[in-house]
């Protein structure tokens, strides 16, 4: 896969690409990454990517012509691409939309800045807006690190088998508590089971405590869940445990 962000401040991206999971995964050869700064594709004397918004109104809008320009500079000739502006007014991002956007050939994710973005960039250029939460960031280089940071896990060969998986979300369940050694902290012990080697039972109370954990802090994600009967016979214990 390829993933192309188009950021007036490249230096901020590359210093992402360089460490950690995204690291691994270029040095492997599964993810392609780069960074295009719009700013190369202005023909003005002082490379203006900004101006003021028609009808007034404070701040400054990016132009789309340099935006439209870096796109069709970096698009590659391959089957399945995605154009995405990151963006407040867009969808919420979510582990269902890494999955997916996982299975395309390229990304193109687009940062805007200032006071927002030329709604052209929206309407004719992009497939998508997505947003990363509701609350207002300085621009969208942070969203699209978290976009490729969480699409990288999802391709093959990027984490340790089954890792992704069980991450919090992949399965609409919240991920189980985890605990490293040693057994006794300052008090604080880990769960016996998980020291006796019973896998089974183990896993048993790994899977208790993610529906657990998920009914307390986030029974939203219930609703989407697929649970079998007998998940849906422990969701009601803990119910019943918690009233």
């Amino acid at each position: 896969m390829r993933i192309d962000i188009i950021s007036l401040f490249p230096e901020f991206i590359e210093a992402f690409y360089h460490h950690s999971i995204i690291k691994r995964a270029r040095e492997a050869g599964i993810l392609d990454l780069d960074v295009t700064n719009p700013r190369s594709f202005t023909y003005d004397k002082h490379h203006m990517v900004d101006d003021t918004p028609y009808g007034g109104g404070r701040g400054m809008l990016m132009k789309a012509e340099p935006l439209f320009r870096a796109v069709e500079a970096v698009r590659r000739s391959v089957d399945k691409r995605r154009i995405i502006l990151m963006g407040p007014s867009g969808s919420t991002f979510d582990q269902a939309k890494a999955r997916e956007l996982a299975a395309y050939d390229q990304l193109i994710l687009l940062c805007g800045h200032y006071e927002g973005v030329d709604h052209r960039v929206e309407d004719y250029l992009a497939d998508e807006t997505i947003s990363v939460g509701d609350f207002v960031l300085t621009g969208g280089e942070i969203p699209a690190m978290a976009v490729t940071d969480a699409v990288a896990r999802m391709l093959p060969g990027v984490l340790t088998a089954g890792s992704a998986a069980e991450d919090s979300f992949y399965t609409s369940l919240l991920e189980y508590p985890q605990y490293t050694k040693p057994a006794l902290f300052r008090g604080y012990r880990v769960p016996e089971v998980l020291c006796n080697g019973d896998h089974a039972k183990i896993n048993a109370w790994r899977h208790r405590q993610s529906v657990q954990r998920t009914l307390a802090k986030r029974p939203d994600l219930l609703e989407n869940c697929a649970l079998s009967s007998s998940d849906k016979e422990l969701l009601a214990q803990l119910k019943r445990e918690m009233e």
